[in-house]
């Protein structure tokens, strides 16, 4: 027998074209996908950016641990809830990848009773968004090394930066030789594989304004440097045309449900540790014109997906979100307190006291952007009152208001305060004046000493030889006027995984400056960060099945 929330997820699931309708998108604009699900035609999505903006929400996290913090089930709960309150609300996503889908995080698409639907559909292939991104990359790879056999370039194997992908945890593939065998077989170099989300591609395609900017910025991909270390581009082989068009259907938008048939827009899926962490400019843009509010979320904690939506996402987007919400668990911030994780679930004061400060780091550096913050408690039945309290109290010293949230247990009825909190910030009289926390045009050097002070609590920020190089390299190629996307880890502030709470007077070690010049930013590596996840010791999929109905089990 099924549990009571796949009834529930299958029972309300309403054709994809009445939830269009509902928000004004003709049948005839839609590419469907089955009855659920459906692409925007590009040309009616583009036509409706002549339409004002609605308002849009961001929702960030605090420092993820292994406790959860529950950000995008929070941000389908909240949608629900606002339109509970009668707020015409969509909320944008991104696509799950299959490797972390497979790998330790299981399904992506929310959780409890506040999920997007079809869900297995959305965690699986969905619209092949991501098989196009993996195809696309990997065509370039093959087109790149053929022009070098067939010495059309004179490429340096040495210095070749266009890996392969594949959206599979597979650590053997991290590094690995190619060309081996007979001199028909190629050039002989090291290369290796990256996870499909790491791909610069999927970087580009979310932050595509339209087609003619996706082909431009596929034309921009640095490919590597030529034995006199010129730059080689993906327009130097005279492909940017061809690889988009496979392409060409990815770029477009998907619509979907939330489990109370809101529309929820999942397009995209760029990793916030390693690249920008936002679904597409396109489908964010798009819900902008088709409802009065709209809620998205960055990936992973604010110093990552938030810094980067504000800095980056925001300015090649056009938009600003008009309201964060931070979303944080008293279980999590427990154990930045110290807490071990088998005892997580016991009242303890102490630890959640001393936790409390990576909430106050996350709180005081969204403030520097001068947007409205507004803290999500994301309860869970274990929390004690004298726990809330202390949250609460201490949010209140801090001057931030906070609502609980228990959405995964209640659906958009549970979110109803936060979205009342939600919507008496949006629809106050002060008018916020959103502010980028750096200057493009500043120096590489100055903008990670920004990041680094302002928003991780560094003293400092260390060059080591090989960065230093990578910058001398990119202001000779006259790219150090983009923005900078770092990659750090996730579970720190600082570049050291073992440091919870909120670590400060520590040095930045960065040991690389790459460049993504196709999708418009440099990377700075905080750090060893590998663009290839391993597979745990229990992959989730020993606990993923079908039935002989061909239902999907085990996929939460």
């Amino acid at each position: 027998m099924k549990p009571d929330i796949e009834i529930a997820r299958e029972a309300h699931l309403l054709p994809i074209t009445q939830i269009a309708a509902r928000i004004g998108i003709p049948e005839r604009s839609l590419e469907l996908y089955g009855p659920y699900k459906a692409k925007i035609n590009l040309t009616y999505c583009l036509n409706c950016m002549e339409h004002p903006p609605g308002k849009l929400v961001l929702v960030t996290a605090t420092s993820p641990t292994p406790a959860g913090e529950g950000k995008t089930t929070t941000s389908i709960g909240l949608t629900d809830a606002m339109n509970r309150l009668n707020r015409q609300t969509a909320v944008c996503l991104r696509e799950p990848s299959l490797g972390p889908v497979f790998g330790i995080k299981g399904g992506a698409a929310g959780g409890g009773y506040a999920q997007c639907v079809p869900m297995e559909d959305i965690n699986l292939h969905f619209t092949g968004d991501l098989h196009a991104i993996t195809s696309a990359h990997n065509t370039l790879a093959a087109l790149l090394n053929n022009a070098i056999y067939r010495h059309k370039i004179e490429l340096d194997p040495k210095k070749i930066l266009w890996n392969r992908v594949v959206d599979v945890n597979d650590r053997a593939l991290r590094n690995i030789i190619v060309g081996l065998g007979k001199s028909t077989d190629g050039v002989t170099h090291e290369s290796g594989f990256d996870i499909t989300a790491a791909s610069e591609i999927m970087a580009i395609l979310c932050l595509a304004r339209n087609l003619s900017d996706l082909k431009e910025k596929i034309g921009n991909i640095l490919l590597g440097f030529d034995f006199k270390n010129k730059p080689i581009y993906c327009r130097d082989l005279n492909v940017a045309g061809a690889i988009t068009v496979l392409l060409k259907d990815a770029i477009k938008p998907n619509l979907v449900q939330t489990m109370e048939n809101n529309p929820a827009f999942i397009h995209g899926g760029p990793f916030a540790n390693i690249a920008q962490g936002a679904n597409s400019i396109m489908a964010t843009n798009f819900a902008l014109r088709t409802n009065d509010y709209v809620v998205t979320e960055a990936g992973f904690g604010s110093d990552l997906g938030a810094e980067k939506f504000f800095d980056l996402v925001s300015l090649y987007g056009g938009f600003a979100p008009d309201l964060t919400v931070i979303t944080t668990t008293i279980k999590a911030l427990k154990m930045h307190g110290g807490q071990s994780l088998d005892r997580i679930k016991q009242e303890n004061l102490t630890a959640l006291s001393d936790g409390l400060a990576n909430l106050g780091r996350h709180i005081s550096n969204m403030k520097k952007f001068n947007i409205p913050v507004v803290v999500a408690l994301n309860k869970f039945n274990f929390d004690t009152p004298a726990e809330i309290e202390m949250v609460f109290s201490y949010c209140e010293q801090l001057g931030v208001d906070v609502a609980l949230s228990e959405v995964w247990e209640k659906g958009g009825e549970g979110g109803e305060a936060l979205a009342k909190l939600v919507i008496e910030k949006l629809e106050s009289p002060t008018v916020s004046t959103f502010t980028p926390l750096y200057d493009w045009n500043d120096s590489i050097e100055e903008k990670v000493l920004t990041v680094a002070r302002e928003i991780y609590g560094a003293a400092d920020v260390e060059f080591e030889l090989d960065a230093r190089q990578d910058i001398a390299n990119i202001k000779q190629i006259g790219l150090d006027n983009l923005p900078i996307c770092i990659a750090k880890t996730q579970k720190s502030f600082s570049d050291d995984p073992t440091k919870l709470g909120a670590p400060s007077g520590f040095t930045l070690k960065i040991r690389r400056v790459l460049i993504a010049a196709g999708a418009g930013f440099l990377i700075p590596i905080a750090g060893r960060m590998l663009r290839m996840p391993g597979l745990p010791m229990k992959p989730a999929a020993e606990s993923i099945d079908i039935d002989f109905d061909g239902d999907v089990v085990g996929l939460f």
